[in-house]
């Protein structure tokens, strides 16, 4: 993600250099103006729910908080801060909510890193340090959502994350007794602002927050327990308690109350496989494993043009449940592995001879109605002693319908995949299982478990988007792949690139293999690639002509001659 420079619109008639309070106590909200300068809408949530893991925290099973928000900005008055501070319940916890702001283009998040705010910060926690009732600090929420509300909305993660680990640094050091707060709305891909277990006591998620009726990225489910589920189950990789906030509509958070217990149970009921191997350290805290030799390349060559070419170890092969059952996988296998090539084998889980357009794959899998067909597969996966990287029902993630398990339950997707791996026989050494999402924001959400895991893959084109039609503005590999191995760290698996291609004229596709090659070599974790050498699918582009990565097999060659061990 680019570092784009926002700012946060207010209505301001005169001196801009104030901060705004609003209150809420746990069933209402008011707000409250300390400045006649600035004015805004300055909701603070109501907190309806807290999911409580281990039950590390007592004191907030009650809920009965006081949350009040404090607008800061660089040249905001002291005597404003301490007046702002008054709001303090004295008779339950506080929960306080920071928002630093800027009248102007610069980058708040960096100015904040810079130490900018850093005396306002002390102000407001060394008032707070001698409070007798509990304090929860939370600061510049919502950071995940792509609208451009906050200025620290659509800005890097990993400048988010280092100006919070600052924030939280502060707050610990002038008010040691308080709990810090990870404020994420829940939206898909908030895991990429993780800033560490270290720097967060709690989490919270918030129902319909302004930001997110906002975005349009994503779906938004218009069932309150499905969105609740999905929010908590996108921080099931921070072991951290989990404040639920509430919306700004009072019906809205009565229904979230009522489906809490259910969304609960849910979680408990799946406590034994979904959530047995999921929790993690910081991302920071365990790298991934590395690779001890030069990358496996490999290629997707339906037209044979690259086949022959000595660089190749190994042949990408997609199918379907149909080519299972008819005879298709056998022959191409058989070809494949008479080469003495390895294969990535993509198994797509439909279209068998009795598949209908209503079919709900995902849970066919997981109750076993292809279980035959799957026994099929492994027997002819086990025919040979070459090594088979099986990927299952790729590109989940992605927000769309080209195949019959994207925009599903990823609950329903662990389960499918979890038993697919599951079913391969114990005698079976020749099978390295793969999870194949795109690699695009929110893919952990759909983590089936390192236990069923061997190799995460992702998909690196240069012209993935149907918005960009000309070679020349096409992404970078190395900007690509940055962005979307950061997506993925929390799996610490090693990552094979099982799709990757470029279109343009020769000069151009050899300048980004170059890339491509400098950054293979530079990353570790990446144990191999494999190229696509064809043209996508039309039915995918509509209109719009399908871009045909195809490469001369000279290009190929010269790629490959710049791997490194």
């Amino acid at each position: 993600m680019n570092n784009k420079t926002v700012f946060y619109v207010l209505i301001i008639f005169f001196v801009a250099f104030s901060a705004l309070v609003g209150s809420s106590y746990f069933k209402s909200s008011s707000e409250k103006s300390l400045s006649k300068s600035t004015t805004t809408n300055n909701f603070a949530e109501p907190i309806i729910g807290l999911y409580n893991r281990k039950n590390k925290i007592t004191e907030i099973e009650k809920l009965d908080f006081q949350h009040f928000i404090i607008n800061l900005f660089e040249n905001t008055d002291d005597k404003e801060i301490q007046q702002a501070l008054t709001n303090l319940a004295h008779n339950k916890p506080n929960l306080v909510t920071i928002k630093t702001l800027n009248f102007n283009k610069e980058n708040v998040l960096q100015r904040f890193v810079a130490g900018n705010f850093d005396a306002k910060i002390k102000i407001i926690c060394s008032s707070l340090a001698g409070t007798e009732q509990p304090v929860y600090l939370r600061w510049n929420p919502e950071m995940e959502v792509p609208v451009t509300i906050y200025p620290w909305q659509y800005q890097s993660s990993a400048l988010y994350a280092e100006a919070f680990r600052r924030f939280s640094k502060l707050a610990k050091q002038f008010s040691p007794k308080a709990k810090i707060v990870w404020g994420a709305a829940g939206y898909p891909g908030a895991e990429e602002y993780w800033p560490g277990n270290d720097a967060v006591d709690l989490i919270s998620v918030t129902i319909d927050s302004r930001s997110e009726l906002e975005a349009k990225g994503y779906p938004r489910s218009k069932d309150i327990a499905v969105s609740l589920k999905r929010k908590i189950h996108r921080m099931r990789f921070m072991d951290k308690p989990i404040l639920i906030l509430g919306a700004a509509d009072t019906s809205t958070n009565t229904l979230a109350r009522k489906s809490l217990p259910t969304v609960f149970k849910e979680f408990e009921r799946e406590q034994t496989t979904i959530y047995s191997t999921t929790i993690s350290e910081s991302p920071l805290a365990k790298p991934f494993i590395n690779r001890t030799t030069k990358p496996i390349i490999g290629v997707y060559d339906p037209k044979r043009l690259l086949l022959t070419a000595k660089p190749v170890k190994l042949e990408h092969l997609f199918i379907d449940l149909g080519n299972i059952e008819n005879g298709y996988l056998l022959k191409e296998f058989t070809a494949m592995t008479a080469r003495k090539h390895d294969v990535i084998l993509t198994v797509e889980p439909w279209r068998d001879k009795n598949y209908t357009e209503d079919d709900n794959v995902l849970l066919n899998t997981s109750r076993g109605k292809y279980d035959d067909v799957f026994k099929k597969l492994y027997s002819i996966l086990g025919t040979t002693n070459q090594t088979v990287y099986l990927r299952f029902a790729h590109e989940m993630e992605i927000p769309i319908e080209r195949y019959a398990w994207q925009s599903q339950d990823p609950i329903a997707y662990i389960k499918a995949f979890r038993h697919f791996m599951q079913l391969i026989p114990n005698n079976l050494h020749n099978i390295k299982r793969i999870w194949g999402p795109a690699g695009d924001r929110g893919a952990v959400e759909w983590w089936p478990g390192g236990d069923v895991v061997d190799y995460v893959s992702m998909a690196i084109y240069g012209l993935p988007d149907k918005n960009i039609t000309d070679p020349t503005k096409q992404e970078s590999f190395s900007t690509i792949y940055a962005r979307k191995h950061h997506r993925l760290y929390f799996t610490h698996k090693p990552i094979f690139i099982t799709e990757f291609g470029v279109k343009g004229p020769e000069d151009l596709q050899m300048k980004w293999l170059d890339d491509a090659a400098n950054v293979i070599n530079k990353h570790q974790e990446i144990v191999g690639a494999c190229y696509f050498n064809l043209a996508d699918n039309p039915k995918a582009w509509g209109k719009i002509p399908a871009p045909d990565w195809s490469i001369n097999k000279s290009t190929f060659i010269s790629f490959t001659e710049k791997l490194l061990p």
